[in-house]
């Protein structure tokens, strides 16, 4: 049975970007994500094994995972204690407590039934075995996503055609349905965004290469693929998170001095490349530079970008909803009931974006929060938000403490984690949503990580205070 949750984990892991394909609808919002169908069938044999087993498949003596819980506790009591404005929300169809369910049905799916899988795969593991399995899979998926992005950018980019036939053969693979349109590429992700995301997910493991591998030229390739798929998804989010993620990599390379180097080897080698590839086609590389230059202007985007007025709309009325509802926030799942009052006019003048999908009445999806921060605000109030960044604090806490003690074989696991963490949490500003699955198997790595650190009894006397962190 462990055999084959760990073949489940790992096809898992592959599958993460795949969203492209719809599928089952009563899954809700995860009905697009294939990675589900093979974590929810591994989830199958946890509960056989709980219920063989009578016991509890969750670190539930995690200090860390005990304040998510805490905070997961609130999210319910938030609706209760709103109930006299929970129960008189509609909109879309949906009543607040309707809404209300879904979104802590969602949240508990991820952050619990999933977690009790992550868990259970990756709780008797080493710390070979985590960073072989784990590692792996994602190269393996990354490099299957390199391929489809290889011909996405000789169409996307470079407008050359007759490659599509090619591409198109790609709809044959499970759960990958063909779509290339606009001047970004996608992958096997269904929009550039997605694609940012996975790359945010898997960069620090990809970076690891560099730190383990001995092979002189290969153990680049990985970060390299990451840096040059994420320039040419054209996500201005993930071109600033994977740029902050890497410097940070190089930052901790360079505070140790035999890795420097390195550091510098690398660095030097791609911008040979880049220079190789803009004499290659000056043309088409220099105007999509140029775009790309052109996307991070901020102040201008502002006013002339439909998606981020509403984006920036949108969080405006969500801060207005927590300065109206500041302790206990209007209840988990129901802060666009309370939006839709505050929208800001500069916001909603000339967008079509609140007209045709946010406001009609007709379309059953809610419009997005695009900030988890400024919604746990909303709709937990300032007790939420304060424990839940407690629960943010306690990780980096753990990882800071791990680095500073831990052997160099820990050490390489503990910068993929900060390296992860950083890159997931800065995401959370773009993003309104826990359903990250690569946030709680960092999470249920790290669990395992100090587990692993604590049995072998080496933390000096002054450190001793990381033992309650313990598994």
């Amino acid at each position: 049975m462990d055999k084959i949750k760990k073949i489940l984990f790992v096809l898992g892991l592959f599958f993460i970007p795949f969203n492209s394909f719809e599928n089952v609808d009563i899954l809700g919002e995860y009905r697009n994500e294939s990675a589900i169908y093979f974590f929810l069938i591994g989830l199958l044999f946890v509960g056989i094994e709980f219920f063989i087993k009578r016991k509890i498949p969750l670190p539930l003596k995690s200090f860390v995972y005990q304040i998510f819980l805490i905070f997961f506790f609130w999210c319910i009591c938030s609706v209760f204690i709103n109930h006299s404005t929970v129960i008189d929300n509609y909109f879309k169809y949906t009543t607040g407590y309707n809404r209300a369910f879904r979104q802590i049905a969602s949240l508990f799916i991820s952050s619990i039934l999933l977690v009790a899988f992550f868990w259970a795969c990756v709780k008797d593991m080493d710390l070979k075995e985590m960073l072989k399995t784990i590692r792996t899979a994602f190269l393996a998926s990354l490099l299957f996503n390199t391929l489809y992005c290889f011909f996405e950018v000789l169409i996307v980019v470079f407008h050359i055609e007759q490659v599509r036939p090619i591409i198109e053969l790609f709809s044959y693979f499970p759960f990958l349905e063909v779509k290339v349109f606009g001047d970004r590429i996608s992958g096997v992700s269904y929009e550039s965004p997605f694609l940012a995301i996975y790359l945010i997910t898997v960069a620090g493991w990809m970076f690891s290469y560099i730190l383990t591998s001995h092979r002189k030229l290969l153990k680049y390739i990985p970060t390299l693929i990451v840096l040059l798929l994420t320039f040419f998804s054209g996500s201005r989010t993930g071109l600033f998170v994977v740029t902050v993620q890497f410097l940070l990599f190089l930052f901790i390379l360079a505070l140790h001095k035999k890795k420097l180097k390195v550091a510098l080897r690398f660095v030097g080698g791609f911008l040979f490349l880049i220079f190789v590839i803009v004499v290659l086609n000056p043309k088409g590389i220099t105007q999509s530079i140029a775009k790309k230059i052109d996307s991070l202007n901020f102040k201008e985007n502002l006013t002339e970008n439909v998606s981020n007025k509403s984006r920036i709309g949108i969080q405006f009325a969500s801060m207005e909803v927590f300065k109206r509802n500041p302790i206990a926030g209007v209840g988990y799942g129901q802060q666009t009931y309370h939006n839709r009052l505050h929208y800001p006019k500069w916001a909603t003048n000339d967008n079509y974006e609140f007209t045709l999908f946010y406001k009609d009445q007709r379309l059953k999806s809610f419009p997005p929060g695009y900030n988890l921060y400024v919604r746990t605000l909303a709709e937990t109030g300032i007790v939420g938000f304060f424990i839940f960044c407690f629960f943010i604090l306690a990780i980096f806490y753990a990882l800071l403490k791990l680095y500073r003690n831990t052997n160099d074989q820990e050490k390489h696991l503990t910068v993929i984690l900060i390296i992860s963490f950083v890159g997931l949490l800065i995401n959370f500003l773009q993003i309104d949503t826990l359903r990250i699955y690569g946030f709680w198997i960092y999470l249920c790595v790290l669990i395992r990580l100090i587990g692993i650190y604590n049995q072998r009894k080496t933390l000096p006397t002054s450190e001793s205070d990381l033992k309650y962190l313990d598994e």
